[in-house]
């Protein structure tokens, strides 16, 4: 899901991406669309996601040959092999136009299967299974989503929704991860994912548990006194109240934070008890 190749499954493959149209606007048209498969898109939804306030008077013809382009594009796929039946694929409706796609041929339909299978994972405390489904889930994702397109305002708030969507699939899979006992396993990626989010209270929460829980109690305070100087030199603000309750337990070697059956699938910053 990283780029405009990622987003469809490669149901089509043997030379489907090396048919996607190069022009960067018409690129940003089809991850438009694919981004709302099934659902009709507006002609002025097109043109403001395209040009936003200041678009050109010959907008509306743009975006028409923009489409006649991109089922140019699809005719030439396998499964679609005529201009006609492309014109099914991407019909045109009143005012805007419908992508028709199959269930399956997006990584957005595997994602939503992957977090689906997650949540009945979740709610009967199979932890092992709720984290290889996420991990499933992550693994569709090989770089930031759509990274090789132009976004506007349209596309820009689907992919800031699809970042929180990976970033809550990353939590709640470290957090089962750590309840199953593989904090070993995880202290690289935690030790990664704090350098990149030095802000990131509930990463920092569950680098401190891993590291805990493995022995390393002085580097678990280390990293909490990182944090804290990150969040006051850039948002002029101390940690939580839960993350300072994490710090003492860590200092008191409270038995909260020994590794244990869960009583519930609260994230890490709930692994320690509010006093």
């Amino acid at each position: 899901m990283s780029s405009l190749s990622a987003v469809a499954s490669d149901a089509d493959s043997g030379g489907a991406v090396g048919r996607l149209p190069s022009a960067p606007k018409t690129r940003q048209l089809l991850a438009l669309l694919l981004l709302h498969a099934g659902a009709q898109v507006s002609l002025d939804l097109c043109v403001q996601e395209l040009w936003g306030e200041d678009s050109p008077r010959s907008a509306v013809q743009s975006v028409h040959t923009r489409v006649f382009q991109l089922r140019q594009a699809l005719a030439t796929l396998p499964s679609v092999r005529s201009v006609d039946a492309a014109k099914r694929v991407l019909e045109t409706r009143h005012n805007g136009y419908v992508m028709q796609v199959r269930q399956g041929e997006l990584d957005l339909h595997s994602l939503d299967a992957h977090m689906a299978e997650a949540r009945r994972a979740r709610a009967h405390g199979d932890d092992a299974l709720c984290a290889t489904a996420l991990r499933s889930a992550l693994a569709l994702w090989r770089g930031r989503t759509l990274v090789d397109i132009e976004a506007g305002p349209h596309l820009q708030a689907q992919i800031s929704h699809l970042e929180g969507v990976r970033m809550t699939a990353l939590e709640q899979s470290l957090d089962a991860e750590l309840r199953l006992g593989l904090h070993h396993q995880l202290l690289s990626e935690l030790s990664l994912l704090v350098s990149r989010h030095p802000t990131h209270e509930n990463l920092h929460a569950q680098y401190m548990i891993a590291l805990y829980r493995s022995g390393r109690t002085a580097h678990a305070l280390e990293v909490y006194h990182a944090l804290s100087r990150h969040l006051a030199d850039e948002l002029g603000i101390e940690p939580s109240h839960r993350l300072r309750t994490l710090q003492t337990a860590v200092l008191t070697e409270s038995s909260e934070l020994d590794l244990r059956p869960p009583e519930n699938l609260r994230l890490s910053l709930d692994l320690v008890t509010s006093r």
